[in-house]
């Protein structure tokens, strides 16, 4: 019996209980919808693989295994510091006039107030999309395509429309006239890699123009990220900012990462001469507060080293020897189709042997080793925009030596057969 003025304990109870639920289930849509990383989603399994005594040829993520130059090292250990305090919203001073002596040295003048330095590529281009788009709007992106482009779009409210493009072109862009037909009052921007990650294409000087032109014609921006523009391997990779008339509409996004073998300094800028972006990208870097002290005086010193092109042309050639070992090594898969890529470090490939890649990397670390190996790829779907394609593809990223590469393949030939009995084996069961 309960006491007037007492509390009714088990209503509390179902009310409490209603409550912890409902906030369970707050999680935003916006979450919920991002579908997490083809490239590292999986990579559990390869530590779970290692600790059965597997050893994992890792050519699933573009982590070069290349030492990061040691000037950088050594303007992150000289560093004289007492405090260890914000830097700059903007960036570092030091910092952006090494950027733009580099910019400079490919032919490219800027000024101070056309650069903010970013927390990493990925913030470079976060900003960038909140910067020209708002919820509601769509981006034009190349498919496959890097998908924390996707996870970012979603992220702030922006549809993803994606341009196709096929393996047997080499990836490289559809005519104008059917991206031209992509385009809606809501189009905002126009946003890709070149060269690309993940299929290694760069897209000609003259694809880069008529991206310019079309996007002066409708009013959009053009976003393109350019971390592999030194690992270059046939031909000239144009830059957004080489190309005349688009000063209002481009927009660079760059990244240390690749060219410096430095994934972790997580050190990238937005370069634009459209004030009006620098402005509102200003707000963000405010808004996050500074990009970190240390990997910004190691850029500096790297860019102040008299030989820092030297070093970048030494992994130029290593990369480029190493796409034309893993290249060579693939022709030896029966039924793979590829195009040797123009630069990065990555390798799209299909392959008949397979019809879900996800099941095929899960096999490969689950259930398939030879002598004691096995080979992680990243699969092919998780790239794609698009519903029911890529499951037959694989990105590889070639940032092992060249013996590991080739061995890696045989290894990786070797699971493509054993897979492929599997699906026979089910397709036709016996009993």
């Amino acid at each position: 019996m309960r006491l007037e003025g007492q509390p009714d304990v088990k209503k509390t109870f179902s009310i409490a209980t209603e409550v912890w639920f409902t906030i369970m289930r707050s999680v935003s849509e916006r979450t919920k919808a991002l579908k997490g990383s083809p490239i590292r989603r999986l990579v559990p399994l390869a530590v779970a693989a290692k600790k059965r005594g597997i050893h994992v040829y890792h050519l699933n993520i573009g982590q070069p295994d290349i030492p990061t130059p040691k000037s950088f090292m050594q303007g992150v250990r000289e560093a004289k510091i007492d405090v260890l305090s914000y830097a700059p919203a903007q960036g570092i001073p030091e910092t952006i006039q090494a950027m733009l002596h580099f910019y400079a040295d490919m032919g490219i003048e800027l000024t101070e107030s056309d650069i903010r330095i970013t927390i990493g590529g990925s913030e470079a281009f976060a900003f960038a999309l909140q910067t020209t788009c708002n919820p509601g709007d769509e981006v034009l992106i190349p498919e496959p395509f890097y998908p924390n482009y996707a996870g970012h779009a979603i992220m702030n409210g922006i549809k993803v429309v994606p341009i196709t493009t096929r393996i047997e072109d080499g990836f490289h862009l559809p005519p104008i006239e059917e991206i031209e037909k992509l385009i809606t009052p809501k189009t905002a921007a126009i946003l890709f890699s070149t060269p690309g990650n993940p299929t290694g294409v760069a897209y000609t000087r003259r694809e880069m123009e008529a991206i310019g032109e079309l996007a002066i014609k409708h009013d959009l921006f053009v976003i393109s990220d350019e971390p592999y523009r030194e690992l270059m391997y046939d031909g000239h990779a144009t830059s957004v900012l080489e190309i005349a008339g688009l000063e209002d509409h481009a927009i660079l996004v760059d990244s240390i990462s690749k060219r410096l073998s430095a994934c972790g300094a997580r050190i990238g800028c937005v370069v634009s001469r459209n004030q009006d972006v620098i402005t509102s990208i200003n707000k963000l870097c405010m808004i996050r507060l500074s990009a970190p002290t240390f990997e910004q005086l190691g850029l500096v010193s790297f860019l102040n080293d008299p030989n820092y092109k030297a070093e970048i042309e030494q992994m130029r050639q290593k990369f480029h020897s190493r796409r034309d070992t893993l290249f060579d090594a693939l022709q030896t898969i029966p039924g793979a189709v590829c195009r040797k890529p123009e630069g990065a470090f990555y390798i799209f490939v299909k392959l008949p042997q397979i019809d879900c890649s996800e099941s095929f990397v899960k096999f490969m670390m689950n259930d398939f080793n030879l002598d004691g190996e096995t080979t992680m790829v990243a699969p092919g779907a998780g790239f794609y925009a698009s519903e029911g394609v890529g499951h037959d593809e694989i990105r590889i990223a070639y940032v092992l030596e060249e013996p590991k590469l080739v061995r890696a393949v045989e290894v990786l030939k070797a699971g493509l057969e054993a897979y492929a009995k599997t699906r026979k084996e089910v397709a036709t069961p016996t009993g």
